[in-house]
């Protein structure tokens, strides 16, 4: 395996399509793409301070690196990578990825990163920012914390767990998503969404779980959560508290500790097919 350590690089494509190497302890200054079209590298300890640093490259494993603010799309058409201990402090990472794997990764300005990907695994990683993770398919992420508006719009095949997420609008137009044990604090929860299941989890939502299709909560708590379940079909709700306000569900069964008011004011709506159940 050639070896390129403690080295400074400038200038465009400065290792262009390099394979079968390691790059340790290594800076990359002005000068875009520097590791574009690389194979089978193991990169550690090394910073990335202009843009484009990652495009096209496969199987890459990357240590202790830097991805700094001028590293903007940095890494972007890269596959079956994996990331450990990485802090990237660049916007608009990680786009068409495929076989991404993130382990305690820090996004301090994560502003539109992960779009369009497909199969990302993570696990102990802070994302502060808006519009992360759009339209990607098949997450599973562990002990994830997102801080900014309009995360998870238009993603399928989720799995969340031990997750915290404040964000404004969360998971609107998702398909198939599975949270457990998880605190989501979010406005407009989950609209246009179909198959979504909550377990264990507490969310606190204004006007959320509208416009949904087959939600389930499953020992949850909603907290100061008002106007919820508007125009929801088939819902299947197990809530250990009290609603703030139940508006105009279309069907299934809610079932809760008590609610504050129950809006039934839609004559196009056969109410008779939801069942509300009071502890």
């Amino acid at each position: 395996m050639k070896q390129y350590k403690n080295e400074s690089y400038e200038g465009e494509r400065a290792l262009f399509k390099v394979k079968d190497a390691l790059i340790e302890g290594c800076e990359f200054h002005d000068g875009e793409s520097p590791l574009k079209e690389s194979r089978n590298l193991v990169v550690n300890g090394c910073s990335f301070k202009w843009k484009y640093p990652l495009w096209y490259a496969k199987n890459i494993k990357c240590y202790e690196d830097v991805f700094d603010e001028g590293a903007r799309a940095g890494i972007w058409y890269t596959e079956d990578s994996s990331f450990t201990d990485c802090t990237f402090i660049a916007p608009k990472l990680f786009r068409k990825c495929k076989n991404i794997t993130i382990s305690n990764g820090d996004f301090v300005h994560g502003d539109e990163t992960f779009w369009w990907n497909e199969n990302l695994v993570l696990s102990y990683v802070r994302v502060v920012g808006a519009y992360a993770f759009m339209k990607t398919k098949g997450i599973k992420g562990s002990n994830v914390e997102v801080e900014g508006g309009y995360a998870f719009d238009g993603c399928e095949d989720l799995e969340l767990d031990h997750c915290k997420l404040i964000t404004k609008d969360a998971f609107w137009n998702c398909k198939n998503v599975v949270c457990r044990d998880s605190y989501i604090e979010c406005e407009y929860f989950g609209w246009n969404s179909e198959n979504v299941t909550l377990i264990n989890c507490t969310i606190k939502s204004h006007q959320g779980f509208c416009y949904m299709k087959n939600i389930k909560l499953i020992n949850c708590e909603v907290i100061e959560s008002d106007l919820t379940f508007e125009y929801c079909e088939n819902i299947d709700a197990e809530i250990h508290s009290e609603l703030l306000s139940i508006k105009n569900p279309i069907s299934g069964r809610i079932i809760c500790d008590g609610y504050g008011e129950l809006i039934l004011d839609d004559d196009a709506i056969d109410h008779s097919k939801t069942e509300i159940i009071v502890r």
